[in-house]
């Protein structure tokens, strides 16, 4: 067979603590994948995180910005979740991702745990669909001074504290002010967002090839602040107006704490990840299956 991608990196999940390991089951599911990749004719290289996670010697290592710099592909074994992580670190490399689902939905990890034999050999060889995401660059302004910043592949989310009453914010998109809400918060939300926590909200579902953002109201105490579709070569900044504990989380993996006066600012970025998928993947096949579409028909 011939190859397309020749040096391929093993992402898996991996915990934060050095003290805590996923378990055997999840070290062997790691070793067959990447002997498996080896017996096409790869050479496997597992992300330092995992390694370190799962306790796993048996493949060379590299960290994120190694992965980016050196590999051909990267083959993501996790849930959604674990596809954003890595997702939004290595798309201003180009390096191309494969997911294959071992969480619960899997709509951006979207091989099946048991069918990875069949579907990979083809993938490698280069028989595939590619798909494109865009991404987020929210950072949070306080005075004059940015005071955190962070990449989303899916949300950028203002909400409110777990005991706090509703959070007034103030949106404005390329400097035009739009609306105050008082609300639970607001999402921000690209097409891959749009089935995650905005599709939750009462967000739309965005096509994947539609270069647009949803901006959803949490709960508004105005019925009339419904969701909107905004193109995305803009900015949109909201500004925090009232309420307690507000904080802005994006892809739900990274967290700040805000003030009141503080200004989220989201952007789109100039680099966006790359999924491929097995010859013949749809966008709607994945929608129906996920979401337990009515298939009608015959």
């Amino acid at each position: 067979m011939s190859l397309k991608f020749r040096r391929v990196a093993l992402v898996g999940k991996y915990t934060e603590s050095p003290a805590v390991t996923l378990g055997d089951s999840t070290r062997e599911l790691m070793i067959d994948i990447g002997r498996f990749l080896q017996a096409q004719g790869c050479e496997v290289v597992l992300a330092e995180r995992t390694a370190r996670s799962i306790g796993l010697t048996e493949f060379a290592t590299l960290d994120v910005a190694g992965i980016g710099a050196e590999c051909d592909l990267a083959v993501v074994v996790g849930g959604d979740g674990t596809m954003l992580g890595i997702g939004r670190h290595l798309a201003r490399y180009g390096t191309p991702l494969i997911g294959i689902n071992q969480g619960r939905l899997g709509f951006i990890t979207d091989i099946a745990l048991d069918d990875y034999r069949d579907a990979l050999p083809p993938m490698l060889a280069g028989a595939y669909e590619e798909d494109h995401r865009s991404l987020m660059l929210g950072k949070v302004q306080r005075g004059d001074a940015c005071v955190f910043e962070a990449y989303a592949l899916n949300d950028v989310v203002v909400s409110r504290g777990a005991a706090a009453s509703m959070v007034e914010l103030r949106v404005e998109v390329n400097g035009h002010f739009v609306a105050n809400h008082r609300a639970d918060g607001i999402i921000i939300a690209t097409p891959t967002g749009s089935t995650a926590y905005s599709l939750s909200a009462g967000g739309p579902l965005l096509h994947p090839l539609v270069p647009a953002w949803a901006l959803v109201p949490i709960a508004p105490h105005t019925l009339s602040n419904r969701p909107i579709v905004i193109a995305d070569p803009v900015e949109i900044a909201i500004e925090v107006v009232g309420g307690r504990d507000a904080s802005a989380s994006f892809d739900m993996q990274s967290l700040t704490s805000l003030h009141h006066g503080d200004r989220i600012l989201v952007r789109r970025t100039d680099f966006r990840a790359r999924f491929l998928h097995p010859r013949g993947w749809s966008y709607f096949d994945t929608l129906r299956e996920k979401l337990h579409w009515n298939e009608g028909g015959v």
